[in-house]
């Protein structure tokens, strides 16, 4: 039976963004969740903040779990899956921790923190291991036991996912360890529901380092692999827009771990309207920073390129990043404060109108595409041990080989 390919979003209100769980309007979620419906995409990957889900670790939130309840009846109603990410965790360039997480004594358990926000705004300190700390945990198996005991029936339900780029938040003590926790999540999950696929939301950092989450000892647990990857942010990408990074990720996961690959995240940010492509340059989190502010038409003729190479190779689906930019009454708050690029990666303008991306989406969407037996492959010729003791090394002499493939074949 042909399997259709996924086409997805990943979704934060444009007049909430993080902070819909504690103002939540039911009214701004079935507006949206109907106009993804409206360009065809099926399914939408939202986060469970987890502060505002779990404020104390003894407990699940009720009120949250009554806007999640209400999220999935509306999403249901769209015709939507819901792929549902536990934990987050990092979002945005932030970290987003529990309040009760929180140790103004400790360090910041992952080398690539910019920032923690919690409740109560910014926090100037760092906070426990979510890995390790044993009430940590728990809170976790608490979480999991509610959300999927409770939810598990609902037809809104498409995949459990257990975080977000998770070693943007922590890092585990070892590869092993983080195995061994990513066993123990889906253990639990599946006791409770049979049905569903589990996934973990690893990212291009996963095929740059071991970071305690590696590709191949992850998604030999989970039942979906999945990547997170922008050309804009890579320093080995051809350009900004390369189309062929997106693509080639998902290939590599997919000779990594043996499994075929959701493209869960991908896109990119855009120029004010009108714009060309151009470079931005800001002070964020204290640090000099520059952006590749990709035009809108430039955006839309990239995605046109990426999705049927995704194809190519094999790939489930796409997933774009994300709904909407933010409007500006939110940009003087995290995390469009600092990481200003975070203000425009949506599919719609503040004022809810249409990107040109998003009717490529459209278009592509209209064709019905399916997925296929890949053509196009990243063949490994090492072990998924020795591609980790040289990660970047193998994967640009990998990207190289995949390139030339494409030449040769053109």
């Amino acid at each position: 039976m042909t399997e259709p390919f996924v086409l997805g979003v990943n979704y934060w209100p444009r007049r909430k963004a993080m902070y819909w769980w504690s103002d939540f309007d039911a009214g701004e979620v079935r507006e949206e969740f109907a106009l993804i419906q409206e360009l065809g995409l099926n399914v939408v990957r939202l986060f469970l903040l987890w502060d505002d889900f779990q404020p104390e670790p003894g407990a699940v939130s009720v009120e949250s779990m009554k806007n999640f309840a209400t999220v999935c009846d509306l999403a249901a109603e769209a015709g939507l899956g819901l792929d549902v990410t536990f934990f987050t965790g990092h979002m945005s360039g932030p970290n987003w921790s529990p309040r009760w997480l929180l140790d103004a004594g400790l360090p910041i358990p992952s080398r690539y923190v910019r920032q923690v926000v919690s409740r109560d705004g910014i926090f100037n300190g760092g906070y426990r291991n979510m890995y390790t700390d044993p009430t940590a945990l728990e809170a976790e198996r608490l979480m999991l036991r509610s959300l999927v005991g409770a939810f598990k029936d609902h037809p809104a339900v498409w995949m459990w996912n257990l975080g977000n780029e998770p070693d943007l938040f922590a890092w585990p003590p070892d590869a092993d360890y983080g195995r061994a926790w990513v066993r123990e999540m889906v253990s639990l999950i599946r006791a409770l529901d049979t049905k569903h696929p589990i996934t973990y939301g690893l990212h291009i950092a996963n095929l740059h380092e071991d970071n305690g989450f590696r590709i191949d000892q992850v998604y030999a647990e989970t039942d979906v692999a999945v990547m997170h990857a922008y050309p804009m942010y890579l320093p080995w990408s051809r350009s900004p827009l390369d189309p062929d990074v997106v693509p080639f990720t998902c290939a590599l996961t997919s000779a990594l771990c043996g499994k075929p690959t959701l493209m869960e995240e991908f896109g990119g940010c855009t120029n004010t309207p009108g714009k060309e492509s151009e470079v931005w340059e800001w002070t964020a989190y204290g640090q000099p920073r520059t952006q590749f502010m990709a035009s809108e038409d430039d955006l839309a003729a990239y995605l046109a390129e990426v999705l049927p190479r995704l194809v190519e190779v094999g790939a489930t689906g796409a997933m774009v990043w994300c709904f909407a930019d933010y409007i500006p009454e939110l940009w003087d708050k995290p995390p469009c404060l600092e990481s200003k690029h975070e203000r425009f990666f949506g599919l719609v303008r503040p004022d809810g109108s249409l990107k040109p991306h998003a009717q490529v989406i459209k278009d592509f969407a209209a064709q019905r595409p399916v997925v296929k037996e890949a053509v196009r492959r990243v063949p490994l010729d090492i072990t998924p041990d020795e591609y980790y003791r040289a990660p970047l090394a193998h994967l640009a002499r990998l990207y190289e080989a995949y390139l030339e493939q494409g030449r040769d074949t053109a």
